[in-house]
């Protein structure tokens, strides 16, 4: 799972989140930072609303919480969900001695590799320069 840090400048990026079952999420309230959930039909579910997505807590898992609102939840994306929204922009992932690279083709630009400590974040940080390049394009 991709780290707060990384997942934050996501979300500041644009990165639009559909809660679905075993998605992870950390919730930006006082006294649950670092504390990480995962959505399941059974204990978590994502309830559609026409105000908003609620991310309803059921039973006794989270005794101290019944819902939240989308917009107070950080979405912790994995491994499998960054590589999958980089879609055909990936070329190659190799492990270094203390760190992972990643190699993608951006649209319009050669390839650029990236570099970070786990496989999520340097997913992460190619995600963000295809993000950066779309925007770029669109002006």
């Amino acid at each position: 799972m991709v780290s707060v840090d990384r997942a934050r400048r996501l979300q500041a990026a644009g990165l639009r989140w559909h809660p679905r079952a075993g998605d992870r999420f950390t919730i930006l309230k006082p006294g649950l930072a670092g504390d990480v959930f995962t959505i399941s039909d059974m204990m978590i579910e994502a309830h559609e609303y026409p105000t908003g997505t609620v991310l309803g807590f059921n039973g006794t898992t989270e005794w101290a919480l019944d819902s939240v609102s989308q917009e107070d939840a950080l979405w912790l994306p994995g491994e499998e969900q960054l590589r999958e929204m980089l879609g055909r922009t990936f070329r190659s992932l190799s492990r270094g001695i203390d760190d992972y690279q990643v190699v993608v083709e951006l649209p319009g630009r050669p390839e650029q590799s990236f570099r970070a400590p786990t496989v999520p974040d340097v997913y992460a940080d190619a995600l963000l320069a295809l993000v950066a390049a779309a925007v770029d394009r669109v002006r």
